[in-house]
């Protein structure tokens, strides 16, 4: 019998990359999964790989920084499956990069709106069935860009230090109602993110890598594990943390 065997797990951003591989993580354990992104697409193809594996998914589709598109999401997650156990908060963009007298009104705003007033929805109307239960776990997806800073990205930074001030903030009012609330953070990790990032240059690469302590990228598995660990009854201690997945990234 898997990890979550009879449980309930969300997953945002589930069409590639972290979520994708979280969502398969959380099938190949036994959990019936929701993938959900704007990406119909890539989030059915998730679906598509974890019933080729036997796993139970479905795909809905959700723009996380709309309410009522997430109040939907969670509603319908909760009518298909009839409970919520596990949520993984990931959607996210990294927008256009620029300093911060550069950045545009525009880009800042949609910046925030995904990556931290999305992670907020999302948490509200999770919370919303989880604590009358009295029992869940949330991992919200932040980076190592919300516990150091980062030139050139003034909104991405900002959403993902948000991010875990939510995180904390929600564990605080969880804890004693059977809830568990915690982020990840994950470092330089190949997804089609860094691919952008380095813009397929071979040198852009290399100069990441040198920044590594570990030496390496990470892999979405590598995230995952983690995020499927903070969700079990193994971290059932753990709450408010923002754990860096990052190869010694933070600590230099």
């Amino acid at each position: 019998m898997g990890t979550f065997e009879n449980k309930v797990a969300l997953v945002t951003g589930g069409s590639s990359g972290i979520g994708r591989a979280t969502a398969l993580a959380f099938a190949s354990e036994g959990a019936r999964v929701v993938v959900s992104d704007i990406d119909s697409r890539g989030g059915e193809e998730t679906v598509a790989r974890i019933r080729e594996r036997k796993g139970q998914a479905l795909f809905i589709r959700a723009d996380v920084s709309k309410a009522d598109q997430v109040a939907r999401l969670v509603s319908n997650t909760v009518s298909a499956y009839g409970r919520l156990d596990c949520a993984f908060n990931n959607a996210g963009t990294e927008g256009t990069m620029a300093t911060t007298d550069a950045c545009t009104e525009e880009n800042f705003d949609r910046i925030v709106a995904v990556n931290l007033k999305g992670v907020w929805l999302c948490m509200k109307h999770e919370l919303a069935h989880m604590l009358p239960r009295g029992t869940g776990s949330v991992v919200n997806c932040s980076s190592i860009a919300g516990l150091v800073g980062f030139a050139s990205a003034p909104a991405y930074v900002a959403s993902k230090h948000g991010v875990v001030g939510l995180t904390r903030a929600g564990a605080l009012e969880t804890v004693k109602r059977g809830v568990r609330v915690n982020a990840v953070c994950p470092g330089i990790i190949r997804t089609a993110m860094i691919d952008r990032a380095t813009g397929g240059s071979a040198e852009v690469e290399k100069q990441f890598l040198l920044q590594q302590p570990i030496g390496r990228m990470g892999t979405p598995e590598e995230v995952a594990a983690a995020v499927l660990f903070l969700c079990s009854d193994a971290a059932s201690l753990i709450t408010g943390q923002a754990v860096a997945v990052d190869g010694g990234w933070v600590t230099q």
